[in-house]
């Protein structure tokens, strides 16, 4: 059985910088308030999407997205 990545944003510790959707904009996207769509869920991560959700993660001042990897 395969496992799926995630990509988990983590509501109390985002406080909107959006560095996350700037640096993956074909992944993740802003609200009216400027904060990411995804605070405080998780969303699965494709194969092809892996790249962006690293660059996301790293992005994050606060380290409020954890991107976890499946098997």
């Amino acid at each position: 059985m395969t496992v799926q990545s995630t990509l988990s944003v983590d509501a109390s510790r985002c406080t909107g910088h959006g560095r996350c959707y700037t640096a993956a904009p074909d992944l993740l996207s802003d609200d009216d308030e400027g904060f990411v769509t995804l605070r405080g869920r998780s969303m699965p991560i494709a194969a092809d999407q892996l790249a962006d959700a690293r660059d996301a993660e790293a992005a994050c001042p606060e380290r409020a997205i954890t991107l976890t990897m499946g098997a």
